[in-house]
């Protein structure tokens, strides 16, 4: 293949004219989407430039959306069409046909009947209510009508997690949370801490509002809350985001006594706590959460997304009142309310009880998938919550995850790998998260899983190609 060998002009500094040379190539289609760049040293080379200076082009370029830097492969030319910043991820053709294929990396709750039945019973019984479809047409406040945040707080309590309606701000769903959290507590350019493995959504929202994310290691207890002392007195974070019931992907919980060092730790340095709390776990199998610790430093969030119907987008962020008009504020910029039609829908599923039920039933059944895959995959002891969507299995030796990630989509299996859950560049381990709840049922699962145990038993293939 002829190496691509850009033309820099001169009176230009060399590294932005490489990185305008490439949004040149980019606009006019001379580099295609998902094409690979010229390693590093050999462009150097072609240009009779520092290899620096490449490293510098390229970086600019990954800043202007141009480019994406893939741990262990390369740097390619972003496909802005089909991913937002921030959501990386690694890209591969599937030899199995829609039908054929089982995917396990997207972390959606179980199919069930009733999700559907349970919208067509709400919206039967909406059209035959006037009041309610005057207030369906009217704008709200941007912190939702006071009838629906009481109903959700009296259900959320009813979870064991207690509110008051006065500090709920009704949300687009969880990732709408996130970015409203984070426009009323920060400035571009503060720096922020997660853990070295969250959600990929958290690093999205972080890029969209120009902050800096800084990464916290991660263990089998959570977040190395000792790790993020160190760095407070360096320089305190202007916020800590965290799932701490359940990490994602590693399903780590948060231990008590790293929940009492976090709080200690916020208060003394007086940064914020985003608590994610999304991925639902029923009371016994989750700790005291921290807003019930620091109430006056912490914003808590939920979805009904996990537990209802995704396609809702219905979500909850909990916040002290000092916050409640900065939050409002942001509501207003970016869609003003959140429909009241969509939060109607909700507050009528919960209020007849479906919603609870529906929530019992996906309980019991992901604590049967979740016993499945243990059993299947126990010869390569997969992390997770008894209760959780997701596990969390790091590699036999000799396995890289890119090369099992396109071997089991080959074999109709569909999982992820940890690169887009890293947080700063330190390389992804070998690792991969499946989701237990995404297939369509157990038979299913027990197939994906057959072919996950059988592929990781066999010996990997060498990836040694040329001497």
């Amino acid at each position: 293949m002829t190496i691509w060998k850009p033309e820099l002009p001169a009176g230009v500094t060399r590294y932005r004219a490489l990185a305008d040379a490439i949004a040149a190539a980019v606009a006019s289609g001379e580099l295609e989407p998902g094409q690979r760049l010229p390693p590093q040293r050999r462009l150097a080379d072609t240009l009779g430039v520092t290899v620096g200076t490449i490293t510098r082009g390229y970086d600019e370029a990954e800043r202007r959306g141009l480019l994406e830097a893939r741990v262990g492969s390369g740097t390619y030319v972003k496909d802005r069409r089909a991913s937002a910043p921030g959501f990386r991820h690694v890209s591969v053709e599937p030899s199995a046909t829609a039908g054929e294929l089982i995917d396990l990396s997207l972390s959606l709750p179980p199919p069930h009947p009733q999700r559907p039945a349970g919208l067509g019973e709400v919206l039967a019984a909406l059209a035959d209510d006037p009041s309610a479809l005057q207030a369906a047409v009217d704008y709200q406040s941007e912190h939702g009508t006071p009838a629906h945040r009481r109903a959700l707080a009296d259900w959320l309590t009813r979870l064991g997690l207690p509110m008051v309606a006065d500090e709920l701000t009704i949300t687009l769903g969880g990732q709408h949370a996130i970015f409203l959290a984070l426009q009323a507590l920060t400035q571009p350019g503060e720096r922020i801490a997660a853990a070295a493995l969250t959600y990929p959504g958290a690093i999205a929202a972080a890029q969209q509002c120009h902050l800096k994310l800084q990464r916290i290691p991660l263990d089998d207890q959570g977040l190395d809350v000792e790790a993020l002392a160190r760095l407070c007195q360096q320089q305190p974070p202007r916020l800590v985001y965290l799932t701490p019931e359940q990490n994602n992907p590693t399903g780590a919980q948060l231990s008590e006594a790293r929940r009492e060092r976090l709080v200690e730790l916020a208060r003394r340095y007086d940064f914020w706590l985003i608590e994610d709390g999304v991925q639902y776990l029923p009371p016994e199998a989750r700790g005291r959460p921290l807003y019930l610790r620091a109430p006056e430093r912490t914003l808590y969030l939920f979805s009904t997304s996990k537990v209802i119907a995704g396609g809702l987008r219905i979500g909850l962020l909990r916040a002290p009142p000092t916050l409640q008009e900065r939050l409002a504020s942001a509501q207003r910029a970016q869609s003003w309310m959140v429909p009241p039609l969509m939060v109607e829908v909700v507050c009528r599923w919960i209020d007849s009880g479906a919603a609870e039920r529906l929530l019992g039933w996906q309980l019991d059944e992901i604590a049967a998938r979740q016993r499945l895959a243990r059993q299947r995959l126990a010869a390569f002891a997969p992390s997770g919550q008894p209760h959780g969507f997701h596990l969390w299995l790091e590699l036999p030796n000799g396995w890289r995850a890119a090369a099992l990630i396109e071997q089991l989509e080959r074999q109709g299996v569909r999982v992820t790998s940890a690169e887009p859950f890293c947080v700063g560049s330190e390389p992804a381990p070998q690792a991969i998260r499946l989701c237990v709840s995404a297939a369509a049922d157990r038979e299913t699962l027990e197939r994906a899983l057959k072919i996950i145990a059988d592929t990781l038993a066999a010996p990997p293939a060498s990836p040694w190609r040329t001497l």
